[in-house]
């Protein structure tokens, strides 16, 4: 079996007669037919084919079937954006009257989703501490379809046991879907540690220079084919161009990944050292509370860092402010280091309570830990610190 990084330089769609070293870009909004019966059996699905790009399109497969290899899926669908990758696999899942279980610390546009748009169609969900297992199995009742969680969580890094739940939501019958975009499927496959869907938002490492929007969803052929039915007729589609840009991206991921991990270990040691800081958390250092689980479901830590300002949002906003390498942009998983305030930002929409019932602390940064020189990246973040 190839290993992940030349699967991810080596799956391509199938050359055309210019005999291409590199797949070229399918950017056409539909294809032609052979004839009319051809386009009668392409429409009714009983022969293999393109149709129109909002439906399928080379560079998209071949960007679907890279991950769908790498981290062992049947099947996947692509969408115009991580969010939207989100949003319809819960469309294309649930019904009025249905239920979902979610950890309690998600992105901030994913907790507006469960509590104010999934509620206009009659959707609930009630959420679960990220170290309660207890708690999700108790939470799941007749009407539950799907238990949602994101490990490393974002903001908090907090990790969840992929395996134990897993264990719980198939004997409930209900379907586990991981959001794994911080950990990328080089560090962790969720649906080779027993969860059903695994979906990405792919403008973060994935794309990781900052570029492009994109994301996908991985899971079973019967997933997918409800995903495909209800995205084909509501239109999240990602672009031709956009696929191919991150088909490209797949190539570097695994060398990406490693050079980010490494720099992200090393920067958490020395912040742990500083008396500025306090609760510096990454999954692979022993400080961590889920160290172990981490340890036993990931490759690597990953390149996200959080830490509280002791001197609290002032501290946190003085922190920012002295940056001078650092980007300061809402983006993360990028070849540039990136700073971020969540409390201010992403987690802005959530209540001061609720924040803190997901552990984001007003002075909380985020560190996104880019592939610039280590010495570079200690010495902004040290000056910075030092004011």
């Amino acid at each position: 079996m190839s290993s992940d990084s030349t699967t991810l330089i080596r799956l391509q769609t199938e050359r055309s007669g210019n005999k291409e070293h590199g797949a070229p870009i399918y950017l056409t909004s539909s294809y032609v037919f052979e004839d009319a019966e051809d386009m009668r059996l392409q429409f009714e699905e009983e022969r293999e084919g393109h149709i129109y790009s909002r439906y399928a399109n080379p560079n998209v497969q071949e960007f679907i079937d890279k991950l769908a290899t790498v981290e062992g899926a049947e099947n996947g669908w692509a969408t115009a954006s991580g969010m939207a990758a989100v949003f319809t696999f819960f469309g294309a899942i649930l019904s009025s009257g249905d239920h979902v279980v979610a950890c309690r610390s998600v992105f901030g546009s994913t907790h507006r989703l469960f509590t104010e748009i999934l509620p206009k169609w009659g959707i609930s969900t009630t959420y679960v501490d990220f170290d309660d297992l207890a708690g999700f199995e108790s939470a799941i009742l007749p009407e539950t379809k799907v238990v949602y969680i994101e490990t490393p969580s974002n903001p908090g890094l907090d990790i969840i046991d992929i395996e134990a739940l897993a264990r719980i939501t198939r004997e409930k019958e209900v379907l586990l879907a991981v959001d794994n975009c911080f950990a990328t499927p080089i560090l962790q496959k969720p649906l080779q540690l027993g969860a059903d869907v695994s979906i990405h938002s792919a403008t973060k490492y994935i794309d990781g220079q900052g570029r492009t929007l994109g994301g996908v969803i991985l899971s079973s052929r019967e997933v997918i084919d409800r995903v495909r039915a209800f995205a084909r007729h509501t239109g999240p589609a990602l672009s031709p161009m956009n696929a191919w840009i991150l088909s490209k991206s797949l190539e570097t991921l695994d060398v990406r990944m490693e050079r980010h991990c490494y720099n992200a270990l090393e920067i958490s040691k020395r912040l742990e050292q500083l008396g500025t800081v306090k609760n510096v958390k990454y999954p692979h250092m022993e400080s961590h509370p889920q160290y172990a689980i981490a340890k036993k479901q990931m490759k690597l830590g990953g390149g996200l860092i959080t830490f509280e300002h002791k001197d609290g949002i002032e501290g946190g906003k003085r922190f920012l402010d002295g940056l001078k390498m650092f980007s300061l942009t809402a983006n993360l998983g990028d070849t540039r280091s990136i700073a971020t305030h969540p409390a201010s930002t992403t987690h802005s929409k959530l209540s001061p309570e609720e924040r803190a019932q997901v552990g984001i602390g007003e002075g909380m940064v985020r560190l996104s830990i880019g592939l610039e020189g280590l010495e570079d990246i200690w010495s902004d973040l040290e000056q910075a610190l030092s004011r």
